[in-house]
């Protein structure tokens, strides 16, 4: 008996490695067949994204889809391989967004791409879920005396932490990387604002922050699943837990592993009298994995995104010193004297009356969009008002990347980095939110919005006011890394000027 399992053990292993190989020879051959020209779709849009070979003219994925939605000539392009319609058409977004919002959920095939990083959070649900977590969050959001709370903890953070870090390097070599300084810096506020916890991410030392290298990663390969030429697969590398899937399992585990911590610390704390947004939905929830979603997508929102904005707000007033200038006057007129650095910083009610630097985010945020894309799927078959047919369960795409850079809906200079085009008579006006979709627009519009740009004006102005930025390659355009936002890759390398030290409180 025991000779004959001696015997067979061998042959099992042996057997067992020629089927696993197989596979992985079966699936490796099924990748390069996807790829083969007319392996699905044998036009040229097609084949240039199977084949990679728009690479070759642009640095960017969505460079490449703005050049073709320029081309057209209802603004809407076909990517038949990936299934899906997109879109740079005004009257489209706001039929998607809001006309026909029923028609156009997240959808289960993007719920299943995002699913193991953000789970049943906000921006992964449709239904009753999404309903139930955007009432939570416009109760607390919409509330004034909520957004001056947050303006205090973002005045905290620039008291304590922002202007001692730059004060710490003036005029000194030393080079910063500007896009980690904002993501630090957004992500000690949200967690604060949110969580009512501190991560000491911008202390002078810049510590090493597990989560949040974790997060970037698992954002990272997630958005990268929305990109395969089929989700059969990355469901296949999943399965076998292979390659960017296995990174992706681990990354997540980290994630998971802090952001129940977080839950953790607040029951420990008591949450009954708190007025951070966890504990409110701590109150109505006991599904620890559900809190976890909620925790995980407040986070994508309040660092990610408004990180994003800074980082190419600040290369754009290095290319318009003008625009520097322009900012410095108004505070000044507004608030005082920008020369001295140890006035208090700006209230809450005289950020409002800085309309020049309103505008001057906005036409940022016109051209470089923290979020490029946004998808839904549809439910029915449907005709978008420029007659695009669309067919039941696939994926709708509108662009506001591309949006930003058409001359149909901007005008000849709509490449040129102009805040005047948002004032009239010295004062903001906005534009129409399906032209300018930038913060979503209809039901689904964004809920922090006010929020996020309160945020963005205290940053410019403690640093405009105090430092002089000198980027160390100030003629490089940002190139994007793929990812659920717009992350500029090898980041934003900085100089700092400054007048004087600031020492932590």
């Amino acid at each position: 008996m025991v000779s004959a399992l001696y015997s067979w053990f061998p042959s099992m292993c042996t057997a067992f490695c020629i089927t696993f190989f197989s596979f992985i020879l079966l699936f490796s051959l099924l990748i390069f067949v996807l790829r083969l020209k007319k392996a699905w779709c044998s036009c040229e849009i097609c084949q240039a994204y199977l084949t990679s070979s728009w690479t070759k003219d642009f640095d960017n994925l969505c460079d490449w889809f703005t050049h073709l939605l320029k081309k057209s000539a209802t603004g809407t392009i076909h990517i038949h391989v990936l299934g899906n319609t997109i879109t740079a058409n005004p009257k489209n977004v706001e039929h998607i967004l809001r006309t026909r919002f029923e028609n156009y959920p997240k959808g289960k095939p993007f719920a299943a791409i995002l699913g193991d990083l953000l789970g049943k959070g906000i921006f992964n649900v449709d239904g009753d879920s999404w309903k139930f977590q955007r009432k939570m969050a416009s109760l607390e959001l919409g509330s004034t005396s909520i957004r001056r709370h947050a303006f205090d903890i973002v005045n905290s953070e620039i008291q304590s932490r922002l202007l001692p870090l730059f004060s710490s390097i003036s005029g000194e070599q030393r080079a910063l990387d500007l896009q980690d300084v904002f993501q630090r810096f957004s992500f000690d506020n949200i967690c604060k604002f949110s969580f009512g916890l501190d991560p000491g991410c911008l202390e002078l030392s810049l510590p090493v922050s597990e989560f949040a290298e974790a997060f970037d990663l698992a954002s990272k390969l997630s958005s990268q699943r929305a990109l395969a030429s089929s989700p059969l697969i990355w469901k296949l590398k999943k399965a076998l837990n292979l390659g960017t899937e296995k990174r992706l399992k681990q990354a997540i585990k980290m994630v998971d592993t802090l952001a129940h911590e977080m839950i953790k610390q607040r029951r420990e704390k008591g949450f009954s009298e708190r007025n951070d947004l966890l504990s409110r939905f701590m109150e109505t929830i006991n599904d620890d994995k559900y809190l976890r979603d909620i925790v995980v997508s407040f986070l994508l929102a309040g660092r990610d995104t408004v990180a994003a904005g800074l980082t190419s707000f600040f290369w754009l007033l290095s290319q318009h010193p003008e625009v520097e200038s322009a900012i410095r006057d108004e505070l000044e007129s507004v608030v005082g004297s920008s020369d001295d650095h140890h006035q208090p910083l700006p209230s809450f009610d005289q950020l409002r009356d800085m309309h020049y630097l309103h505008a001057a985010l906005c036409e940022s945020l016109r051209l470089f969009p923290p979020i490029q894309f946004d998808s839904k799927f549809a439910l029915e078959d449907d005709i978008l008002p420029d007659c695009t047919s669309v067919r039941k369960g696939t994926r709708v795409t509108y662009n506001p990347y591309a949006m930003g850079r058409m001359e149909r809906i901007w005008g000849p200079d709509c490449l040129r980095y102009k805040p005047e085009r948002w004032l009239e008579n010295g004062r903001y006006v906005p534009e129409n939110l399906f032209k300018y979709p930038v913060f979503q627009a209809g039901k689904r519009d964004c809920l922090g919005k006010e929020m996020a740009l309160v945020e963005m004006k205290s940053m410019v102005i403690a640093i405009i006011r105090r430092f002089n930025i000198r980027l160390l390659y100030p003629n490089k355009t940002p190139r994007f890394t793929p990812g659920l936002t717009a992350n500029v890759r090898g980041g934003l390398p900085f100089l700092v000027q400054g007048k004087g030290k600031i020492h932590a409180q």
